[in-house]
């Protein structure tokens, strides 16, 4: 194509460049932060450098282990059941005859997806609240249960956290698997209805095979993310309750408290910077292991 014929292309792709310039790639610049010890008076730059120290207080903190297990594990937890829910979600969606009443059923599924965690964090506590919860009240106590102080009580929210996270965003997920499986041809349907397959061997042998590349994809954007967590999921939800700390602190809500309440800039910034690095590193090395067994589905 012509240079002259592939303006129009760059001016519409243009507003998107500058917004990753200056959204995504001016404010890195920022990463020095993690190598000094910030000194407002004299400013970022002219501040002293701490090399290493802020990744050696980090490390050496006796939160690093339970930080680093928290956000990994929650990470490989929701995209294993996210996974599940969201093909089932998806999978049950598509066998809907009347666009009508798919219509609904998406859009119902995908509204918790677009409310604010803020919304959620209240939603939530109307249902655990200990002293007005409907868990409690209308469900515990009529059956002659003791009730539960929920924010008090750190064994049950590994639980709780991972299914308000499915409840929020398996809607979205599905979406994504819904498109797979809408272009799947319906060629491959008909011939294993003639050879006598049931709607369960039809979604065994031709839908959850084919929906691999894309269960791949997500698979690898999700390794990247592994040492990332959603701030509002893990901070507002448990309403930055200290008893919780033990299984609701990652890697977000401790940086944006040692920044918030510390006031220790350079550690948050040597954690988020640790953060990024792993992440880039864990894409790459996912990458290789997609790219070596089946090429065809890696991303680069």
């Amino acid at each position: 194509m012509h240079r002259k014929n592939r303006l129009p292309y760059y001016l519409m792709a243009l507003p998107g460049f500058l917004y990753l310039l200056m959204n995504n790639y001016i404010p890195m610049t920022g990463i020095v932060i993690a190598f000094k010890n910030i000194d407002f008076r004299k400013g970022i730059w002219k501040s002293p450098w701490a090399g290493l120290h802020n990744f050696k207080f980090l490390f050496q903190s006796k939160d690093a282990f339970i930080i680093t297990r928290n956000t990994v594990l929650y990470n490989v937890a929701f995209f294993i059941f996210g996974t599940i829910v969201s093909i089932t979600l998806a999978i049950l969606v598509n066998e809907i005859q009347r666009k009508t009443a798919k219509k609904i059923y998406q859009t119902v599924i995908l509204l918790p997806y677009l409310m604010s965690w803020v919304v959620v964090n209240y939603l939530v506590f109307v249902f655990l609240s200990s002293e007005n919860g409907i868990v409690n009240n209308a469900i515990l106590s009529p059956l002659g249960l003791s009730t539960v102080n929920w924010y008090q009580e750190s064994k049950y929210w590994p639980f709780l956290l991972v299914f308000v996270y499915l409840w929020k965003s398996a809607g979205y997920s599905m979406i994504i698997y819904l498109s797979s499986i809408v272009g799947i041809s319906q060629d491959y349907y008909e011939a294993a209805r003639i050879d006598g397959a049931g709607k369960w061997k039809q979604i065994r042998y031709i839908t959850l095979p084919l929906l691999k590349p894309t269960v791949i994809t997500l698979f690898i954007l999700s390794v990247g993310q592994i040492f990332r967590s959603d701030f509002g999921l893990f901070y507002q939800i448990p309403r930055d309750s200290g008893t919780l700390y033990n299984v609701t602190r990652t890697f977000d809500v401790y940086i944006y408290q040692a920044l918030m309440k510390n006031s220790d800039y350079g550690m948050s910034g040597a954690a988020s910077f640790y953060q990024s690095v792993v992440g880039f590193v864990l894409i790459v090395a996912a990458n290789a292991v997609v790219r070596r067994y089946n090429r065809s589905s890696a991303l680069f």
